[in-house]
């Protein structure tokens, strides 16, 4: 079964004898190893495509020395890319690698770029018309689920871009998780920003009801277990709350990658002349919380921020007379 045919949005002018018509299995370039390149890769390769990786640190890509290629560059990765893939850190780095170090520039008509990484709408649209302009596909395709649904291959996949396109690499984003197209080049980035103002700003509002909870002398897993079964049950009082709980905090999603995040949905609703309150008080708890050391901590951490405030501990509350006993128990 072919698995490509020519793109539509390729133009008639370039050179056809290469397409991917006549391909079951595309070569996919994948760029970043990081905490969620590294599991996306391991189900690409279960589901049986050949890749060439690259990334900064050569010695991630190692372990898979064996089942793909590796890249001395970016540019040398894209050379042999019917399909590339972005997870990089930031708008910043994602443009460096596709435009400065001349990725798009390397890659033959008809590849196709799946930039994965979250990045501003308005670089997702940029690099849409810089691709557009080589004859190379583009589409913006964030995730969420962090670490664990990029090891399940259960990821939320945002797609930005044409949907004919979508539709000709859907088997290799299947292999990752459910894809949504959201509409054209940026928009998958619109829905991440959104996705990471409910996750940032839910994870601030399960930090203050815990506190407030244990605080008042409840029993904060109790609470947990509760509300779990009621409106305000969500993914993130299930897994953030539990982390809290418990205090594990070394990260699936690192908290100076939420306050990037954070920062990118404040940049783009001023753009729109929108002001976000909410957005706005969590981005300056996150940014509080980086100050302090922990950067690298989960962003379920930032109950740590809120510990810090009020000079109390989730686990270890200095806890009114009325509440002793039920700690003491």
């Amino acid at each position: 079964m072919a698995f490509f045919r020519r793109p539509d949005w390729v133009s008639s002018g370039f050179d056809s004898d290469w397409t991917l018509g006549d391909m079951t299995q595309p070569r996919i370039a994948f760029l970043g190893l990081g905490l969620m390149g590294a599991p996306m890769v391991e189900n690409l390769l279960a589901a049986g495509y050949p890749m060439t990786l690259w990334n900064r640190t050569r010695a991630k890509c190692e372990p898979f020395a064996e089942r793909a290629a590796i890249a001395a560059s970016p540019a040398d990765a894209a050379q042999s890319a019917d399909v590339l893939i972005t997870m990089l850190e930031n708008s910043q780095v994602v443009h460096d690698i596709l435009v400065e170090q001349g990725v798009i520039d390397h890659l033959r008509p008809g590849a196709v770029v799946i930039d994965m990484s979250s990045v501003q709408p308005s670089t997702a649209r940029d690099h849409a018309g810089r691709c557009g302009a080589k004859s190379v596909g583009y589409l913006d395709a964030p995730v969420s689920g962090g670490t664990v649904g990029a090891a399940d291959a259960n990821l939320s996949i945002m797609v930005g871009g044409k949907s004919d396109l979508l539709e000709q690499v859907r088997p290799v984003l299947e292999a990752l998780g459910r894809v949504t197209h959201i509409g054209p080049a940026g928009a998958g980035q619109l829905a991440k920003l959104a996705n990471q103002a409910i996750v940032g700003i839910t994870i601030g509002a399960v930090s203050e009801a815990l506190l407030l909870a244990a605080q008042g002398g409840a029993d904060p897993a109790a609470v947990r277990e509760a509300l779990m079964g009621g409106f305000a049950g969500s993914r993130i009082l299930d897994l953030h709350g539990q982390r809290m709980i418990d205090r594990r905090f070394e990260p699936g999603g690192p908290s100076r990658i939420q306050l990037k995040d954070m920062r990118m949905i404040l940049d783009e609703a001023r753009a729109e002349g929108l002001t976000l309150p909410l957005a706005q008080r969590v981005h300056d708890e996150y940014l509080n919380l980086v100050a302090n050391g922990h950067g690298e901590t989960d962003h379920s951490g930032l109950l740590l921020a809120l510990e810090h405030l009020n000079g109390v501990q989730l686990t270890q509350p200095v806890l009114p007379a009325r509440a002793k006993s039920r700690f003491e128990e």
